[in-house]
């Protein structure tokens, strides 16, 4: 169901800013489903072995399956400065491309340990640019885990391909974010069918097709994260779409509506295309918000996702708000799903985990959306959780996805309700952080 506009949204809600100890997941995971998404590019990442076991453990890469992204591994004579790192780096890059001839777009990945011992990346990217060129491009980001949550990577991915992106004075539509390519050909034919275009996207999935970008360039966000990129992509001039997430069939028709309005689209037109598709994507919330409905929900920052995600469970699945957290609230890009997201929630930036978790004991709320690192000891105290990371890593955007994304949280508290007659009675047990 699709709520009416609120009287007063969150726009003008105080936000609890609070900065301690946080439960985060690293930022080199955006390369799982970017180097899935860019296929003539590869990941390498300057780090441990840690980080390479990171990357081997999430991304479930098969075994017959060469991966596009690795470690360069820093070891101890790294770490102790007792050798030249940028000429080991050099070396093993070419070996790396010696090796895979297909690689067009190198992505030096900057890691806690490259960054530590300030292993100077970008002047290494430069280097081998002009070493491989025109070959193969070669720019660098981090993906350090100390100061980002996890979808950061692609953020700072993003953000260091714009300055690389030829000139352009076209008019054109840019969509910026990366999604599983069947969705992306999904927002494509409708924008298609309603006459606009050239559309461009960023990521591409060949570095062949980088799009051209300028002064006359619009662009629209499908990532709620990608507040680097939406800047690097202002200062080369491009203007910004502003408007609600594709989440969910009212997101979906929001943030189609705004493109829509700018390229002049004729109502008829517009009601003709989405018509067919916002009705199955209603239908399909509509099945899981008859287990949603009613129920509340709490939000750890993890993602930055959850706010553009409460709108949509509040006000399209009926759930209740308790809490609305995320690591940073970018209130440019927000400010849309702020407008819409009805008062009632905390609105919390930042963490300090020890707080957050008092609070949400405090509440307990039907269902708790939060990282792996706290989801199994919430249901051990008899908290139902989402696994926030899931969000990312499933199609959830537009149309054909909205009632995949609602069953999603619907999928916890059916569980949690076929598991209820076996549950020991008393009360549950407390887990507490060993000092």
């Amino acid at each position: 169901m699709t709520g009416t506009l609120p009287s007063v949204g969150c726009s003008n809600t105080p936000v609890l800013k609070q900065r301690g100890q946080r439960e985060v997941f690293c930022g080199l995971t955006g390369i799982i489903w970017l180097h899935r998404k860019m296929q003539d590019a590869f990941f390498l990442v300057v780090g441990s072995r840690t980080c390479a076991h990171l990357l081997q453990s999430a991304a479930g890469v098969m075994i017959f399956a060469e991966p596009r992204f690795g470690t360069a591994i820093l070891e101890e004579k790294d770490l102790a400065g007792l050798a030249d790192a940028q000429a080991e780096l050099d070396r093993e890059v070419a070996r790396l491309l010696s090796r895979r001839p297909d690689i067009r777009q190198l992505f030096l990945v900057g890691s806690c340990p490259s960054e530590v011992i300030k292993l100077d990346l970008h002047r290494a990217a430069e280097r081998m640019s002009a070493a491989h060129a025109p070959h193969v491009r070669v720019l660098n980001y981090s993906g350090s885990g100390i100061e980002t949550t996890f979808t950061q990577g692609e953020d700072a991915c993003l953000a260091a391909m714009v300055p690389a992106l030829p000139a352009t004075e076209a008019r054109e539509l840019l969509i910026v974010g990366a999604l599983p390519d069947v969705v992306e050909d999904q927002a494509l034919a409708l924008l298609a069918a309603m006459g606009i275009g050239p559309v461009r996207c960023l990521p591409v999935r060949r570095s062949a097709d980088l799009p051209p970008v300028g002064a006359n360039t619009v662009f629209a966000l499908v990532q709620p994260f990608l507040g680097d990129t939406h800047a690097a992509l202002t200062r080369r001039g491009a203007r910004h779409i502003a408007a609600p997430f594709p989440f969910g069939a009212e997101g979906t028709t929001a943030w189609l509506q705004a493109i829509a309005t700018e390229f002049g689209v004729a109502p008829d037109l517009f009601e003709s295309v989405i018509a067919a598709p916002r009705a199955r994507a209603e239908k399909a919330i509509a099945a899981a918000a008859e287990t949603l409905s009613g129920k509340s929900v709490f939000f750890f920052p993890d993602s930055q996702l959850e706010i553009p995600l409460a709108r949509f469970l509040t006000r399209e699945c009926g759930m209740t708000a308790v809490e609305v957290g995320t690591p940073f609230l970018h209130r440019d890009l927000m400010a849309p799903e702020l407008a819409l997201l009805a008062e009632g929630p905390v609105l919390s930036e930042g963490q300090d985990v020890d707080l957050q978790l008092d609070r949400v004991r405090a509440a307990r709320p039907d269902l708790t959306v939060c990282g792996l690192g706290l989801a199994n000891p919430l249901e051990a105290e008899g908290l139902a959780t989402k696994w926030a990371i899931e969000l990312v890593f499933s199609p959830v955007h537009f149309y054909e996805q909205a009632g995949d994304l609602a069953a999603l949280f619907a999928r916890p508290l059916r569980r949690r309700a076929l598991l209820a007659p076996l549950a020991p009675q008393g009360p549950p047990p407390r887990l507490e952080a060993a000092e």
